[in-house]
């Protein structure tokens, strides 16, 4: 029989710095997950990548305190500002450049998404990366 399904949550967690912490622990504490268990799942799924990256999880947690997560690709903002070696974005992206990126950048930026993204081909994946750049304020050459 199923599993009955208590609820779902998402959190941005650290790629491999998972600890019981907040914003973690108290958000997984209220919803009687295993705090534990979940920090030592999600550390040894994201292990692999590159250490301190954001991680939007999808936590569907079930009435038998049980849970499985969903680690998705980390925002493209993140892969834009690491690009173009920037801290943040402009504070007025229509009038004012922060940064540029390559087309080669961007290309690779949507390879690293794609499966993220809701796009069929990479040069679909591309415009979306590149409409992420624009509205950040980061040009893209």
């Amino acid at each position: 029989m199923a599993k009955k399904v208590a609820g779902t949550m998402k959190l941005q967690v650290p790629a491999g710095q998972a600890n019981p912490s907040p914003p973690v622990g108290p958000a997984l504490g209220q919803r009687g997950i295993n705090i534990m268990e979940f920090c030592k799942a999600f550390n040894a799924k994201t292990q692999e990548m590159e250490p301190g990256a954001p991680c939007p999880t999808v936590i569907t947690y079930y009435q038998d305190k049980s849970f499985t997560m969903d680690i998705k690709t980390p925002p493209a903002s993140y892969y834009l500002k690491k690009a173009a070696k920037v801290k943040s974005g402009a504070n007025n992206p229509s009038r004012e450049t922060v940064g540029t990126v390559t087309s080669k950048q961007v290309r690779e930026i949507a390879e690293a998404k794609m499966k993220d993204l809701n796009a069929t081909d990479i040069e679909g994946a591309m415009l979306i990366i590149a409409g992420s750049a624009r509205s950040m304020g980061i040009e893209v050459k």
